[in-house]
């Protein structure tokens, strides 16, 4: 896994082989953060990672500035290695919730300027996960929603929904 652009460009973190995570590719990773560019300003920006897995998001934004970065992750050696990773690149602005998304998301009381969400495809509960993040105002007023997905899964209708990008297999769906 490595860190496309920004500060800790180039940095490069082993993934366990243990783990069941799959990070976001490099070639999709690096076409929705140029489409993320033209809605947000790195610097002032507070961002969520939702299903957090690698921390590779995590690391990215840290990488392009931003002020805060709040990663959740439920299993807990996915959340030891992304601890391990932030304490590599000395992150002082990241914070880590160990434990359940949705639980998160019906708690959160901050709100943000951009979520990243990238559960697992056969989530049950995937196609409620942008309803459950409007419901509990957690979007600043221009605040975007970057929602990863199967390619069968189509969000279109959804009153927030803007565009609908696909790399490959990756599929994103942008909110506002």
């Amino acid at each position: 896994m490595r860190i496309i652009t920004g500060k800790y460009k180039g940095r490069h973190f082993d993934i366990p082989r243990t783990f069941k995570a799959r990070p976001t590719t490099d070639f999709a990773k690096e076409n929705i953060f140029n489409v993320i560019n033209g809605y947000i300003d790195w610097e002032d920006t507070t961002a969520l990672d939702l299903f957090s897995g690698t921390g590779s998001i995590s690391l990215e934004l840290l990488s392009r500035g931003c002020k805060q970065v709040v990663s959740v992750e439920k299993d807990r050696d996915h959340a030891r290695f992304i601890s391990q990773c932030m304490e590599k690149i000395g992150a002082e602005e990241h914070i880590l919730i160990k434990g359940d998304v949705f639980r998160f998301l019906k708690s959160c009381h901050q709100k943000f300027d951009l979520i990243f969400a990238d559960p697992p495809y056969a989530l049950p509960e995937l196609s409620t996960i942008p309803d459950l993040i409007f419901q509990h105002d957690l979007l600043k007023e221009d605040g975007l929603l970057v929602f990863e997905h199967g390619k069968h899964n189509d969000f279109s209708s959804n009153p927030h929904f803007i565009e609908h990008r696909s790399y490959g297999s990756v599929n994103f769906s942008l909110f506002k």
